[in-house]
């Protein structure tokens, strides 16, 4: 009977591999999240040897904790393992928010061509710690595992056995710029609609199902159990239950744990994992009970209904995000608060996303999914009392795994609930058969209430408005980005002045607006910037961000300043803007004596000033624009 690590039967949501799927999830979303900065808080060559001492110092604590998890126990290696894992996570979000990894592997998007190869090239970064540790955990895991390998073999098979829970994402990845690179107008109008993410990500979603499975097979090294009487006692016994799956033997672990996993959700392409060690260590009852536990997963439909539930967390965080983010945003206290611990907008906003992102991810998974992979595995333990017409044998198989596992009778299990309680679970339900009903019942209803929870949140947060908000956020955010640029600088006002004038040019017109707000409140004398925020107000292609009144007053003031030709000329039409049409030409013709080079532009001026209303002009304006508009809306109607 084989000794070593076992683990109770489960479907194969519920494996080891499913601590690395929480690790690699939290991974993409932390660099997803990330934005690229403008420029980096180290220089490039700091930046080498800040990354370098990083690697190190994991690389050393990665040596230390499985030197001393080098024993021949299972469970001091998966937790050496898993202290390392989660090391792994605390240096990659070090790299990103604190070294700017992303700045750096933003020349791999090809000037934002292909932003899906600077996301491949963050995950390689994590794979490069993980692939760390797999050297540093060789030598434990040959003497618990009794098995040797070469430092290259090991860390390939451990690549391998993961990239199943990469590969759907870089996919994903992949698909999503060709078809935002594709020039296809329907399909862009699609994907620019509400719904255009979910019908994308339920496309991706019908792929994983179809060509999920025979992927890991393939990946995970299974071969399909022999022809003999064992496989064919169990092809018997599934055809008993009205079932057809492919059995396969899984080596996980050197094939020594004591686990079996169904997957598939397509008939066609469905299959029952076993491991070697099972095989060996149960009876044919008990391997009986295994096989009806596996079909009970699917006769519960819960490998369709984990599909379910990891699309609800993405359609919680697709539709919640963006107001609730909106809504932090626009607020004066997050800008405080960052202000005070000396982070930069952007960096306040990536943490802001990054943060309650991951939180919400981990209490999702560790509870909501939780709960129901706890349930559902007490579903499939039922299954077998359904089958066989009692729990005996798998009670016995139970009892024989925790043995095995070094009497882990009574530990517990936040996913698949501890052995003890799914045996002591068992045995109540032979005395009060009436539990079974009832324990399948709570299941309909979890699953009811779930879903009708999960609609009144997201109805609740779409009913708040929050579109004043987005306009809030987008001027507070931009005036502390502003802020704290300008802060770096030796002449803040000046170099928001620059600044604005950068914007102007690009046609930003709003922050052009900002930069020279803050500029004019750090220096309220500089003619230059006076005239150039005046002008901006007076003659802006954004109508509504037009301020003749304003602009007046700054033009006043530039001009006592600095009266020179074209300050003056910014002071007539601010003159003539707010209807004084006498001043403006008088002021007009000031500006002409002082830069007569410039005659004939002063002197059109002026016939403007007198044959013409600045107000009824912008009225034309915006009544063209409105036109043009439904003009627009009407052909897109009519197409």
């Amino acid at each position: 009977m084989p000794t070593g690590y076992a683990q109770p039967l489960h479907s194969l949501e519920d494996l080891v591999i499913y601590n690395n799927l929480i690790y690699f999830l939290t991974a993409i979303f932390l660099f997803s999240l990330a934005s690229v900065p403008v420029k980096p808080a180290l220089s490039p060559f700091a930046a080498v040897l800040a990354f370098a001492a990083v690697v190190l110092v994991y690389d050393r604590y990665a040596a230390r904790v499985f030197k001393k998890a080098a024993t021949s126990h299972s469970a001091d290696y998966f937790s050496a393992e898993k202290k390392v894992s989660i090391a792994a996570l605390l240096v990659f979000a070090l790299m990103i928010y604190g070294l700017d990894l992303k700045y750096y592997l933003d020349v791999f998007s090809f000037g934002e061509a292909l932003p899906a190869f600077v996301n491949i090239a963050g995950l390689v970064v994590f794979l490069l710690l993980f692939t760390i540790l797999w050297a540093r955990a060789r030598k434990s895991y040959q003497l618990v595992f009794a098995r040797r390998y070469r430092p290259d073999t090991f860390i390939f098979s451990n690549l391998k056995a993961n990239l199943p829970i990469v590969i759907p994402w870089i996919i994903l990845t992949f698909c999503y710029d060709l078809v935002l690179f594709l020039e296809l107008p329907w399909l862009q109008e699609i994907m620019a609609t509400a719904w255009g993410d979910f019908i994308f990500f339920g496309s991706f979603l019908l792929f994983v199902i179809i060509f999920f499975p025979p992927l890991v097979r393939r990946l995970w090294g299974c071969k399909k159990l022999q022809a003999g009487p064992l496989h064919d006692h169990l092809v018997e016994f599934c055809h008993r239950q009205n079932f057809k799956a492919d059995i396969y033997v899984w080596p996980l672990f050197e094939g020594r744990v004591i686990t079996a996993g169904v997957m598939g959700i397509l008939p066609g392409m469905r299959y029952i994992l076993i491991t070697p060690a099972l095989v060996e260590t149960m009876t044919t009852e008990e391997l009986d009970s295994v096989m009806a536990h596996e079909i009970g997963h699917v006769k519960r439909f819960h490998l369709l209904l984990y599909v379910f539930l990891v699309a609800g967390f993405a359609v919680a965080v697709g539709l919640l995000a963006e107001p609730l983010f909106y809504l932090l945003f626009s607020r004066d206290f997050f800008y405080s608060f960052i202000g005070a611990i000396g982070l930069s907008p952007d960096a306040g906003r990536n943490l802001a996303v990054a943060v309650p992102t991951l939180v919400f991810l981990l209490l999702y998974f560790r509870y909501i999914f939780g709960f129901f992979m706890r349930n559902f595995e007490r579903q499939a333990d039922l299954h077998v009392h359904t089958v066989l017409g009692n729990s005996d044998a798998i009670i016995s198989a139970f009892e024989k795994i925790a043995v095995l596992s070094g009497n882990i009778r009574d530990q517990p299990s936040w996913h698949h609930f501890g052995i003890g309680e799914r045996v002591d679970f068992l045995q109540e339900c032979e005395r009060r058969p009436a539990l079974i009903r009832r324990h399948h019942r709570k299941v309909r209803l979890s699953l009811l209430g779930y879903v009708l929870v999960m609609a009144s949140v997201l109805l609740l947060v779409h009913a708040v408005p929050y579109e004043g908000a987005i306009a809030d956020y987008e001027e507070k955010y931009i005036r502390a980005d502003l802020l704290y640029d300008a802060s770096q600088e030796e002449q803040p006002a000046h170099w928001l002045f620059f600044a604005g004038n950068f914007l102007l040019e690009h046609q930003y017109e709003k922050r052009a607006i900002i930069a020279f707000e803050l500029a004019v409140e750090m220096d309220p004398d500089q003619p230059d910037l006076l005239n150039n925020f005046s002008w901006l107000l007076l003659t802006s292609k954004d109508l509504g961000l037009r301020d003749p009144e304003k602009a007046l007053v700054l033009a006043r003031r530039a001009a006592e300043r600095k009266p020179v030709g074209h300050i003056l000329d910014t002071l007539a039409t601010a003159l003539w803007a707010n209807g004084y049409i006498n001043e403006a030409v008088r002021t007009e013709r000031q500006a002409l004596l002082v830069d007569p080079e410039q005659e004939d532009y002063y002197r059109d001026q002026i016939e403007k000033f007198n044959s013409q209303n600045y107000q009824e002009l912008v009225r034309d304006q915006a009544r063209k624009e409105a036109e043009a508009v439904a003009e627009t809306a009407l052909e897109a109607v009519e197409s």
